[in-house]
Formats: C-alpha cells, structure tokens, sequence
C-alpha cells in the first residue's frame, strides 16, 4: 500500500519540522550566518542533546535505530516540545511516556467548574492523581456533606472512604467492596509515585487510622476500577441507584471526572429533594453566620 503511515518516516518528518521552527536565537547557539533552511542545524541539535551527530541523523532520517527515553526527553528539551508534542514523540519512538508528575498541584479551571454544575441533579467531582477531590457540584454536597468547610484530608477519597462514617452510610453492603478497590488504586498510585513522600505519609496516617485500611493494603487485591452501578442509601430518602460515568480530562491526565447519573426510578425525584434540603440548610447556616457577625 503506497499510503500507508510508517511511524520512522512520521518520526523523521515531526522531528525536522520542529527543529526547523527554533532560532539559533531561542537555542542559545550562535547565529553563523545564512542558512539553506530555517531554524536549527541537524548539528546544533544532536551538540545541544548531548549525542552524536550520526546518530541525530540517522534518527532524524527515519531509520530504525533504538532510542532510550533519557535521549528522548533531552531532544525533546532542545526543541521546546510541549506536553503533547513530547508524548507524540515518545509514541512515535515506540518508548513509553513517563507519567506525569505532581510537581504542579492539578487545577480545575473556569470552564470545568461550570460542567460539574450544570450536571445539576447528577452528583460530580473532580479527582486527582493523590484521589484528592478537588472540585464538586452542589448535588454532590447535598450527598456527601459540605465539602467546602472539610480539610484537604478530609476530601481525600481514601481518607474519606476509612474514617468519615457518613460515607460508610452512604455506600452501605457496597462499602467494602468499594474499599478495597480504593485500597488497591492506592497500591497502584504509591507504585507509580514511589519517589513522592506524600504517599509515604499518607499510607502511615491511614495505616494509623484505619485497621481495615492496612487489613486491605496487606492483602494486594487487584480489582476492577470501576464501581457501577452504585446503589447508595440516604437516611432521610432510601436507596439512590446511579450509573457512574468516569473519564480523565483530556487537558490534564492527573484529572479523574465523575458523575453519579439517578436512575429515572425515583431517584431523581429524591435528589431533587435531597438538593433542595441542602439549598434550604446552607442558606439558613449563611443567615446564622451572618447574625453572628452583626
């Protein structure tokens, strides 16, 4: 087939036009005067990655030759790839793309806060990589109590899981189930996070706290991740039936959305009842607090 894609050739042509987007000037090499093409020469870019010329050549021909992923990262360096631009290219050199790190705390912005509300009956929350709920709608207060006056702690959801008796409730015969899952993405996040402290010191705080936590953690159960449909209980209302609908948000990959869909059984009906509660006592509470500052 004459159309077909080979990743070598898609190599060669991705390298070449984003080496031949940067200056001398942005690279920091000096100008020597005319050049037959724009931007960097092939032996500006293999002096600047630290390898050797023939070999930058080579790789840039589209040859098959093996990279290692510490070459990759300094030639990405070299030309300035962005995030997607350096996992298009790990792909491209068949190398597994390192995850990404926690460096910079995960932000939830404008526009992503606007869709967890407009979910409106449906409870949504954003998670990241430490399974810290960092963004919520209010439907999933009115299920889950006020998050906005909770510790960063507290909206962890391992945390939550083994020491918030409220949500033990909630989840019922399905809370152990769902523990375990917990305790097992855990397991998961500390083995691809090895070098975070944080992990350390959390799993010491949980293991402190919790018997069943570290009961869990000892037994390395591997389950499924997904926990649907889910069959919750609400002390006022009864059962609540949701499917949960999860995925990770295409701007950031630390960020894990979810939201819990009612069953058109009568469970929209009772979160339309249980929001409205919620509504009715945070407004109240604002009043108390308001005359309490008078």
């Amino acid at each position: 087939m004459a159309n077909r894609l080979d990743r070598y050739k898609e190599l060669s042509r991705f390298l070449r036009s984003r080496r031949e987007r940067i200056t001398p000037e942005q690279a920091g090499v000096p100008d020597s005067g005319r050049r037959r093409t724009p931007g960097l020469r092939r032996s500006e870019v293999a002096l600047l990655a630290d390898v050797g010329l023939d070999w930058y050549t080579y790789l840039e021909q589209g040859r098959h030759i093996n990279v290692s992923a510490e070459v990759l990262d300094r030639i990405a360096k070299v030309l300035r790839l962005d995030e997607s631009e350096r996992r298009h290219l790990y792909h491209l050199a068949r190398k597994q793309f390192p995850l990404t790190g926690m460096k910079q705390p995960s932000k939830v912005t404008p526009e992503l806060q606007r869709f967890l509300d407009s979910q409106n009956l449906s409870p949504a929350n954003v998670m990241d990589a430490r399974m810290n709920i960092i963004a919520w709608n209010e439907a999933y207060c009115a299920l889950n109590g006020n998050l906005t006056v909770m510790s960063e702690r507290e909206r962890n959801l391992v945390w939550m899981t083994f020491t918030s008796p409220r949500f033990r409730y909630i989840k019922g015969d399905q809370w152990e189930l769902h523990a375990r899952r917990i305790v097992a993405h855990f397991h998961a996040g500390y083995a691809r996070h090895v070098d975070d402290p944080w992990w350390s010191e959390q799993f010491e705080m949980l293991s402190q706290t919790s018997r069943e936590f570290r009961e869990f953690w000892d037994s390395h159960e591997v389950l499924d991740a997904i926990d649907a449909p889910k069959t919750l209980h609400c002390p006022n209302l009864g059962i609540l039936n949701f499917d949960l609908v999860s995925f990770h948000y295409l701007n950031d990959s630390n960020l894990t959305v979810s939201i819990h869909v009612p069953h058109p059984d009568g469970t929209v009906d009772k979160m339309q009842q249980l929001l409205s509660d919620y509504r009715s006592q945070s407004q109240h509470s604002e009043q108390l607090e308001s005359s309490s500052r008078v």
